[in-house]
């Protein structure tokens, strides 16, 4: 079972790079026609500090998911520590910052008033990313009808009742918790308790990261000057599905490739090719430039707080 899903996701991966690799030599030239002024590079520096923005609603989010469970966030070390791990999505298999991140709520020095057991830090870094990839595709529907497609993105709203969330859930705890490496992992999923009601909280406040993170694909849209090629729910209906893809399809790590095939996919048929392409590959720059700085900015601040205290104990 393990040798076929690595299969799987060496073949998503090859096909999403092939597929934008081939899309890439045949608009070269367009692409290399196209150039940004000075407006269009203020536009992305802007893409760059919204996604920056993001990032930290989305360490919120997950505080949020904590405290729905029952847990005391110490928010600035939360957020702190979420902006840490981050990076780690990048690494072959794209699963170790949430590994990462289930170690750090158990254990000892958890962002938290008490560490969470095992069960609940299993439980809220996997309910995180879960709830964020339904609030995304429900925004889908703001695109309109498109043929269906986008009634079909609102129906992931019911899986959040309880009743079938719960189950969905310990699913995904047997099967992710092996992948994540953990020690006594089946005991974790034993300990992971079920949910009493359906999850507001943790929609509302992933609906402010899907929205910040689209304000950073919209600085690029604004870059090369194409916001009248579609209007901005068509824009935010394409971006919220290929989002969704690259996070939940498994694949190259981060969602490269990924969502670069599905937006190309999705919003070809409105907007020429070459201009998707530039894009895409302009946000693809833009999140992971924001990535690594918010990434080495929380380092540092850790580092400065943690320095600080331990001068406040030596007094």
């Amino acid at each position: 079972m393990k040798l076929a899903a690595l299969d799987l996701k060496k073949w998503i991966s090859l096909l999403s790079a092939g597929f934008l690799l081939a899309a890439l030599v045949g608009h070269g030239q367009q692409l290399l026609q196209l150039s940004l002024d000075a407006q269009g590079w203020l536009w992305l520096l802007l893409g760059v500090g919204l996604s920056l923005l993001s990032l930290v609603a989305n360490g919120l989010a997950l505080g949020v998911v904590l405290q729905w469970l029952g847990l005391i966030p110490r928010w600035q070390a939360l957020v702190l520590a979420y902006l840490q791990t981050n990076l780690r999505k990048y690494l072959p298999g794209g699963i170790w910052h949430l590994s990462a991140r289930v170690n750090l709520l158990r254990s000892v020095g958890a962002p938290l008033a008490t560490p969470a057991s095992g069960g609940v830090a299993l439980l809220a870094v996997l309910l995180d990313p879960l709830v964020a990839a339904v609030t995304a595709l429900a925004l889908v529907a703001l695109g309109g009808l498109q043929g269906g497609l986008g009634l079909l993105c609102l129906l992931p709203l019911l899986l959040l009742l309880p009743r079938w969330l719960n189950p969905l859930l310990a699913w995904l705890e047997r099967r992710r918790a092996p992948e994540l490496a953990l020690e006594n992992w089946q005991g974790l999923v034993d300990q992971s308790p079920r949910l009493p009601s359906y999850p507001w909280p943790l929609l509302l406040a992933q609906l402010g990261f899907v929205l910040l993170r689209f304000a950073g694909f919209a600085c690029c849209v604004l870059a090369f000057d194409l916001q009248w090629s579609l209007e901005w729910t068509g824009w935010l209906a394409g971006f919220a599905l290929a989002w969704t893809a690259g996070l939940v399809v498994p694949g190259a790590p981060g969602g490269l490739g990924v969502f670069e095939a599905v937006l190309l996919l999705r919003l070809g048929f409105a907007v020429p090719e070459a201009p998707i392409l530039a894009i895409a590959i302009s946000y693809r720059l833009v999140v992971s430039l924001a990535d690594l700085l918010a990434a080495s900015t929380a380092r540092l601040d850790a580092a400065r707080i943690n320095g600080g205290s331990s001068g406040v104990d030596r007094s």
